[in-house]
């Protein structure tokens, strides 16, 4: 759930045919998040544990991203139009943990790679993408996301990087990363947490304490991210301003939903122009 900055792009395969990145000097990455999820990995499909709430937020999400790749995706090939939404869109998951989001867009028909810095995560989604029969269109890599943009500059359709921003030292960085990443005419979508006292309760206190819906720890409040923080490195690093919207939670009802609120958990949506 994690993204570093290396000083040289040398990757190894490791024994699971991973890109490894063990001989990179890493900046933008705390070891600490990387564990923390690592430990986390035999759950990842387990839609009654440790991230029940990524299964059940996930609809939400990828209808969101099809939506505003239908909205705002532009290119110069013919045969990939915005009508089409995600189908034969190439996509770069950033943060991919476990793969539920990964997964969950290839079926709908993209070719999707997904990276992140967990081995044991990624373990666990290439054992579902294989069990699911999708290793056509979906496959992961262990590596960093500067190093992809490094060596894939304007190659992919759509980037997303969901529930990662919060937890790196320099999002910045990242968003960056997400803007070299993409051809002219893509769409990025990005999900972190705001800051404030809101937020805090709600992200915090609630969902690790009191619902109890996250491990406690999960989160740090000192890594949220406002919208104007977000919006301004998007600005900054060369995108358009597209959508944003917030994702809310009922714990009387249990139902997930957007709305235009965005105080606790948000995503937001960018568009590379044409012309850059």
């Amino acid at each position: 759930m994690s993204a570093t900055q290396p000083h040289q792009n040398t990757t190894n395969k490791n024994q699971d045919g991973q890109e490894d990145i063990a001989e990179q000097t890493v900046t933008n990455v705390d070891p600490g998040e990387v564990d923390k999820f690592n430990q986390l990995a035999g759950e990842w499909w387990d839609k009654t544990g440790a991230f029940a709430t990524l299964h059940e937020i996930n609809p939400l999400r990828l209808n969101w991203i099809t939506e505003n790749v239908e909205r705002g995706y532009q290119s110069a090939d013919t045969n990939k139009t915005a009508a089409d939404g995600l189908q034969g869109k190439k996509i770069l998951d950033i943060g991919c943990g476990g793969g539920i989001l990964s997964e969950s867009m290839a079926r709908r028909g993209a070719d999707v790679t997904g990276i992140d810095l967990g081995t044991e995560n990624l373990k666990a989604a290439t054992l579902h993408a294989q069990q699911s029969g999708l290793e056509e269109t979906l496959r992961y890599q262990h590596i960093a996301v500067e190093t992809v943009a490094a060596q894939m500059p304007a190659q992919f359709d759509v980037v997303t990087c969901m529930e990662m921003l919060e937890h790196v030292p320099d999002p910045s960085a990242i968003v960056q990363a997400c803007y070299d990443l993409l051809a002219p005419g893509g769409v990025c979508v990005l999900s972190t947490i705001n800051r404030n006292p809101k937020s805090y309760l709600f992200a915090i206190v609630g969902a690790e304490y009191v619902l109890r819906l996250l491990d406690r720890g999960t989160h740090d409040y000192a890594k949220f991210i406002t919208p104007a923080e977000l919006d301004k490195m998007a600005l900054n690093a060369g995108f358009n301003r597209q959508d944003i919207i917030g994702l809310h939670y009922n714990p009387i009802t249990k139902r997930y939903w957007l709305a235009q609120n965005v105080d606790v958990n948000y995503m937001m949506a960018v568009h590379k122009p044409m012309d850059q």
